[in-house]
């Protein structure tokens, strides 16, 4: 999957944005949670769709990680993951280290992600992250405060439990249950096909 530019909003916080272009009418904001074994699962069934639906032309992706399996299972390994794939992004890589965290996820229960020689391991295992820049970005804490913002807004606008993905701003219903790439493919080509003629005089 292309890999998300990295972008820095107001506050200077992160944001894991695709550029946003003109020419892309519809935007997927999906909300995935590392140690989320449905958000495993998610990501690894849908990924050859959101590439072939990104090399359409036709959509673009932000991607929010989210860290409500920290609240339910205890511990900080979605929290620590979710901010060392934030450090990734600052070098282009997000979707690879997420592709390695997606890998080698732990159970939901045993907090391994939390362990940042792990997360380094993930990082070389992803393949063209500087490592020192890496390392630095996580044990400072760097992106730390994006991950907060990105958890603090996926609960206050009661979504549920991840992944969540929405539709220029809709969430789309039953991500892991009722969703298929099939159906997803097609709401993408009904959305653009709408923005279109919208859009025209």
């Amino acid at each position: 999957m292309e890999a998300p530019e990295h972008a820095v909003g107001p506050a200077g916080e992160t944001k894991l944005d695709l550029p946003v272009r003109p020419t892309v009418p519809v935007t997927l904001t999906v909300y995935e949670d590392p140690r989320s074994p449905q958000s495993r699962a998610f990501a690894q069934r849908y990924a050859t769709t959101f590439s072939h639906l990104l090399a359409s032309g036709r959509l673009q992706i932000n991607y929010r990680l989210v860290t409500q399996s920290d609240k339910q299972y205890g511990g900080s390994g979605a929290q620590e993951a979710a901010a060392a794939a934030a450090c990734a992004q600052d070098q282009g890589r997000f979707t690879p280290f997420m592709d390695q965290v997606w890998q080698h996820q732990p159970a939901p229960t045993d907090d391994a992600l939390k362990d940042r020689n792990l997360l380094s391991d993930l990082a070389k295992k992803a393949g063209k992250i500087n490592q020192d820049a890496f390392r630095l970005c996580v044990d400072r804490g760097q992106r730390k405060g994006w991950v907060a913002k990105s958890q603090s807004d996926f609960a206050s606008a009661g979504l549920g439990e991840a992944p969540v993905v929405q539709i220029n701003g809709r969430p789309l219903p039953g991500p892991t249950t009722q969703l298929t790439p099939g159906k997803l493919t097609s709401l993408v080509t009904e959305e653009a096909q709408h923005v279109a003629a919208a859009a025209t005089p």
